[in-house]
């Protein structure tokens, strides 16, 4: 009989034990919520760069078992690499889901679970409760593995979190789904931990969203490896030398018992990114928005010659302090790009990261005339920093406005209406208005499907518009 004193074997307890039953009303839509900003900015996410380059990678496998590639209508993958591209989908512009502690949940877990679920016999189709249900072990796995250090609740310095957490939430989430025996969850968790990992240094790069794909990818194998018999350590999540390798107060605990399981989900929701940048962007663009409004009218230009300087108090995070961004991805990692397209825009979006918005003169005019100072008592922490922006003008005046808490946080979340409308500007790019009107539908409904593989269909329906731009790739 699998121990379950150790806290790895509490793990695999849980992840084996849970059922449909455990799932709550708060749960089911606050996980529905992700599930469908998820598919958005993955949806978005086909039409980047990055996501191309991975896909056109990812041709070289081939397989009788395949799966869709969203958004596009006559290319499918093996399921590994259908996960691994859709979730490069996810992260390519940075627009995914974030928690606390800081990392990004769904795109590491969502893209498996679709993969995997057009790859299942039609004897064996999983429904929409079981969906969510696997989809929720994997955002649990990720919360209860980060609070298991102090770490890990500040903004991450070393390594980028979901290449760590989320590639063992994929384990976890992939072998519920295919309803692996417990011994086997424990083994997918250790062999997981073994793909685990990636240096913040390409943060800021094209290389960063490949984390996602990989944590997608690799959880995923690491569940068919366990149903076939590999094994690894047993108490992997117990060591200082297993999951304790990637945090330096790493302090595990065993998990509550089936009968009492509380999922920190129902206690901590998620945030949802309005802009398709590093979260913290989100802070210093509303308080850029609104010291603007100060200095010019709703349909005024920035009168640049008039500042004098600029001065931004935020975190001491420093590979999201960028004084001259020069790509679209070192963009979405500037507090300095982001405060002043705000000031000068009004507002940042999806276009303000376009190689043209970021070689603008007056932008580049007015970033050299921008500095930055850290407080100490801004932690670097989505729980508790804020983002100031000062500006002085050249006849002494200075406007200062303060975001403690932006729009979307999970303080102040997203209403149904905007993240409805933030989905259907996103998944528009690339398909047809019938395909996402029926995923919103279909998502919205997703606990009552029999099969929730038919979801698949609907992220095929490409636009006659977007099937011409991609051409281009």
């Amino acid at each position: 009989m699998l121990a379950t004193k150790t806290v790895t074997g509490s793990f695999a307890g849980i992840i084996h034990g849970l059922t449909t039953s455990n799932l709550t009303e708060t749960l089911i839509q606050r996980s529905k919520r992700m599930i469908l900003d998820t598919l958005g900015v993955g949806l978005i996410g086909t039409t980047t760069e990055v996501f191309h380059k991975a896909l056109q990678y990812s041709k070289i496998y081939s397989t009788d078992i395949s799966s869709t590639v969203w958004g596009q209508s006559d290319r499918r993958l093996p399921p590994l690499y259908a996960s691994f591209v859709n979730g490069v989908a996810v992260h390519s512009m940075d627009f995914d889901d974030t928690w606390h502690p800081a990392t990004h949940p769904s795109g590491a877990v969502l893209p498996s679970l679709i993969a995997l679920s057009e790859t299942l016999p039609s004897h064996h189709k999983k429904s929409g409760l079981d969906f969510l249900l696997a989809f929720n072990v994997g955002i649990e796995v990720q919360g209860r593995l980060m609070r298991f250090s102090n770490e890990a609740c500040n903004i991450p310095r070393r390594f980028h979190p979901p290449a760590v957490v989320g590639t063992m939430g994929s384990a976890a989430a992939s072998s519920k789904f295919l309803d692996l025996e417990q011994d086997q969850c424990r083994e997918a968790l250790a062999i997981a931990a073994s793909y685990s990992g990636a240096p913040m240094a390409n943060a800021g790069t094209q290389t960063k969203p490949l984390h996602i794909g990989n944590a997608g990818r690799h959880g995923l194998e690491a569940a068919c490896f366990a149903f076939l018999g590999l094994e690894g350590n047993k108490h992997i999540l117990d060591l200082e030398t297993g999951f304790g390798a990637f945090y330096h107060d790493y302090n595990p605990q065993v998990l509550p018992s089936l009968e009492s399981y509380n999922w920190l989900l129902e206690k901590q929701d998620v945030a949802f990114k309005r802009i398709p940048a590093h979260l913290g962007m989100h802070w210093v663009a509303d308080a850029a928005s609104a010291v603007r409004k100060h200095i010019a009218g709703d349909n005024e230009a920035l009168p640049i010659d008039n500042i004098q300087n600029i001065v931004l108090k935020i975190p001491d995070v420093k590979y999201v302090s960028r004084p001259f961004p020069c790509s679209e991805h070192e963009a979405r990692h500037s507090f300095q790009f982001n405060a002043c397209t705000a000031l000068l825009d009004g507002l940042v979006s999806v276009q303000s990261f376009s190689d043209q918005n970021i070689s603008r003169p007056d932008l580049q005019k007015i970033l050299s005339k921008t500095e930055i100072f850290h407080p100490s008592d801004n932690e670097p922490n989505f729980e508790k920093m804020y983002c100031e922006v000062s500006v002085t003008l050249t006849n002494g005046t200075t406007f200062t406005e303060r975001c403690n808490t932006f729009y979307g946080h999970w303080r102040k979340p997203l209403s149904n209406e905007d993240l409805l409308k933030k989905f259907r500007s996103n998944a528009l790019t690339v398909l047809s208005e019938d395909g996402v009107e029926g995923i919103v539908e279909m998502v919205n409904k997703l606990e009552d499907l029999s099969d929730c593989s038919v979801l698949c269909s609907l992220l095929r329906q490409r636009s006659q518009t977007a099937s011409k731009q991609e051409q281009s790739f």
